[in-house]
């Protein structure tokens, strides 16, 4: 391959590198944001909170029928 070929590859091999990081670092900021946002804004809190006051639920009536009670911390 000639010098100026050679010259001509690596120019372009420089700018698809550079071109790469700032696609990866667009999607890792708008991805990192979407999801962060979502956990602050609360949007996960309800289907955790519904198994586990659920399960708490399951747990004192199971409790209740064996009568133990139906306090379960």
């Amino acid at each position: 391959m000639s010098e100026p070929a050679k010259k001509v590859a690596q120019q372009a091999e420089a700018r698809l590198d550079r071109i790469a990081k700032s696609a990866r670092e667009q999607f890792n900021k708008i991805t990192e944001s979407r999801f962060t946002d979502r956990i602050k804004d609360g949007r996960f809190a309800d289907q955790v909170d519904h198994g586990v006051g659920q399960g708490r639920a399951d747990v004192r009536r199971d409790r209740q029928r064996e009568g133990r009670g139906g306090s379960a911390a």
